[in-house]
């Protein structure tokens, strides 16, 4: 494993053009979980190679032109674990409509139903057979300097997306759930649009 940190946007020889299956493995790290609070501190990357990449913003530092560019390119496919939260965050923060995407949450709540532990942690110890720690997830990521030990819990959350998306996609295509997904995954901007303009917790689909 390879961590390597930037500041502010993506090097600018930075190549994901060969990133595995043409997807990055993307997560973000913030204040907290209220986008229109809690500012957006560290969006790390994967390209399925073992090296994570994070990139660390400062207080309304939000250029960041190649970090963009990579999130809006629609020949690459992004993969989270929990897009909803990600891809309203990346809006709100770096103005950019994240697409086209997957989540390994979404596939893990369609495949996995024996079970009701659909974190990152639950998952990946199944699929991937990797233990990941979780101390760091309280963590100040506004810090000016990041600890060593929250760049390696911001790396885990990337490095193993691929083996999993490889491990859910077999049960995916086993039960016939491709195509739910994929509408699933469609629908994840509209979702992300929804929690930003304040319907995060109320169900405009039921019928009260």
């Amino acid at each position: 494993m390879a961590i390597k940190h930037y500041r502010g946007d993506l090097p600018e020889d930075f190549d994901w053009s060969g990133a595995r299956d043409a997807s990055v493995a993307v997560d973000s790290e913030t204040l907290g979980l209220n986008p229109h609070r809690d500012r957006l501190c560290v969006v790390q990357l994967s390209l399925g190679d073992g090296t994570a990449h994070l990139v660390q913003f400062a207080p309304g530092q939000y250029e960041a032109p190649r970090l963009k560019a990579l999130l809006a390119d629609e020949n690459v496919t992004k993969l989270f674990h929990f897009a909803r939260f990600d891809v309203a965050v990346m809006k709100a923060y770096l103005g950019v409509d994240t697409a086209p995407v997957y989540c390994t949450k979404i596939v893990s709540k369609l495949v996995r139903t024996y079970t009701d532990r659909h974190g990152l942690k639950d998952l990946v110890r199944e699929s991937v057979g990797v233990d990941l720690s979780k101390q760091q997830q309280s963590s100040d990521w506004g810090a000016d300097d990041l600890t060593d030990a929250q760049k390696a819990y911001a790396a885990s959350d990337v490095l193993y997306l691929h083996d999993a998306k490889d491990w859910l996609d077999e049960r995916l295509r086993r039960e016939g759930r491709e195509e739910i997904a994929e509408a699933c995954f469609r629908f994840l901007p509209t979702r992300a649009d929804l929690d930003l303009l304040g319907w995060s917790e109320t169900d405009i689909f039921s019928h009260s």
